[in-house]
């Protein structure tokens, strides 16, 4: 399974670690991800995402239908 969010679509990105020496290395910045179930009462059905936290906010704000609607029209969930 791919570490992206399927709301917002955030997913791994690529930067330094920087020592006190100042020798860059590479690492990865992975998201706030967490695996959470919505229960959707216009179908009587609950579905499992993986969202970031931004994620859930955007859920809690909008409602989880128009989250849904956002995130397929930006092309970040398939469904």
């Amino acid at each position: 399974m791919s570490k992206k969010c399927e709301i917002t679509g955030k997913k791994v990105i690529v930067g330094n670690n920087v020592s006190h020496s100042r020798i860059h290395t590479k690492r990865t910045f992975s998201p706030n991800l967490q695996t959470k179930k919505f229960y959707i009462p216009e179908e009587d059905m609950w579905i499992t995402l993986k969202v970031s936290a931004k994620g859930m906010r955007i859920i809690n704000k909008k409602g989880i239908i128009a989250a849904l609607n956002d995130a397929a029209a930006q092309g970040h969930l398939m469904f």
